[in-house]
């Protein structure tokens, strides 16, 4: 798989769409960031994917994540420089898949009355 490719499923994955829209507001702990995505997404992100969906955002250099140690832990993610060109990027086409869905649903009931016998 070409890296380009892999860094697009990344970005436009289910969650990690919702995370990097969600840090656009500014950094958050991880059950902050939880409840906003899960706010946003319709469904609930689980722990473990959350963790496994950031856990890429920070390898791609996309999120930082800011572990300072005090009692209790402390965790916040942020995006980075790059983090943020990208969350512009998807929160632009989210809010495009937004403001269009009326024309979409009745490009489909358009597409589905004409394949209907």
């Amino acid at each position: 798989m070409c890296p380009q490719r892999l860094l697009l499923e990344h970005v436009t994955s289910r969650w990690g769409v919702l995370v990097l829209i969600e840090l656009l507001e500014g950094p958050l702990r991880f059950s902050a960031l939880r409840r906003a995505v899960n706010r946003q997404g319709g469904r609930s992100v689980s722990e473990k994917m959350l963790t496994q969906t950031l856990q890429t955002l920070c390898r791609d250099g996309l999120v930082h994540r800011d572990a300072r140690p005090v009692i209790p832990p402390r965790v916040d993610y942020s995006l980075t420089g790059l983090g943020r060109e990208a969350a512009v990027q998807v929160s632009a086409l989210a809010r495009w898949t937004e403001d269009r869905m009326a024309d979409v649903d009745a490009a489909r009931q358009a597409y589905d009355a004409a394949r209907q016998p």
